[in-house]
């Protein structure tokens, strides 16, 4: 695996295996951030609509002059937008400033996310979006769309780390052929002091932000690290001149405690 390591979606399109996450990235910070991404060789960038950001990231992408067909840009639809997701889909591709986008997701389960699934299969099939996915749903959430759609969802972006290692939900959406996409892989920062992780980063001469990084991408996830910090998101790059030996893995996967630092999904109807 290389910086431009791919992975092959279930529509047999290609996603990169590292992003950059912009989640509550605003204003010339966000256009910045993904600036430097781009510049270190990061080829796919996450946003939302509820970012609020989409515009400066498009901006960020005209800047750079990397050829469209280079770049893999996901964005989303939020809770308040269900009521019409044609009108919210078209509103991000005219900030984001572009004529398709990769991946359009449901950023979260909400009650209207079969209707709005159907919608999201034409914009698919009208060629709007590359692929389409989900966010934030649970095995529960996934199985229930299976049995009410045409369109299999080509990714699950969900929360991930060692210390939310969700086992079952990436056992089960392998066997799906649906991509698990891992954001706050960091755990927002509130992980990387832990002295278990720092011992195995110590052995690999890598922060134990790299560790994390890496620990996902071994697993076959997509990982999408957040970071505004020109050094950090080269940092976070910088993750595939080593790999980590299984007993290592191992202990990482042990050090999961269900803990979630962002959404909870569970009890969503």
């Amino acid at each position: 695996m290389d910086i431009n390591s791919k992975v092959n979606l279930n529509n047999n399109l290609k996603m990169p295996v590292i992003g950059l996450g912009t989640w509550q990235i605003r204003g010339k910070s966000a256009e910045n951030s993904v600036l430097y991404a781009l510049e270190a060789g990061y080829r796919l960038i996450d946003t939302a609509s509820f970012y609020n950001n989409e515009e400066e990231v498009g901006n960020a992408i005209k800047k750079s002059g990397i050829p469209r067909g280079d770049l893999f840009i996901t964005t989303k639809i939020w809770n308040s937008e269900h009521n019409d997701p044609e009108k919210a889909f078209n509103k991000s591709l005219k900030k984001l400033n572009l004529d398709y986008i990769d991946l359009y997701l449901i950023h979260w389960p909400v009650q209207e996310r079969l209707k709005t699934w159907k919608i999201l299969e034409r914009l698919y099939k009208e060629g709007k979006c590359k692929a389409i996915g989900v966010s934030n749903f649970t095995i529960n959430h996934i199985k229930e769309l299976l049995n009410n759609s045409e369109i299999i969802p080509a990714v699950n972006q969900v929360e991930f780390s060692p210390y939310l290692y969700q086992k079952e939900l990436l056992e089960f959406c392998k066997l799906k052929k649906i991509a698990l996409e891992a954001y706050s892989p960091l755990t927002r920062g509130a992980n990387l002091d832990d002295e278990k992780l720092a011992d195995i980063a110590r052995k690999y001469n890598k922060s134990t932000a790299q560790i994390l990084i890496k620990w996902g991408i071994q697993h076959g996830l997509i990982v999408i690290p957040k970071s505004s910090n020109k050094d950090r998101i080269y940092e976070n790059i910088n993750i595939f001149d080593f790999n980590i030996a299984k007993k290592d893995m191992e202990h990482l996967d042990s050090l999961n405690d269900n803990l979630h630092y962002c959404w909870d999904p569970t009890n969503e109807l």
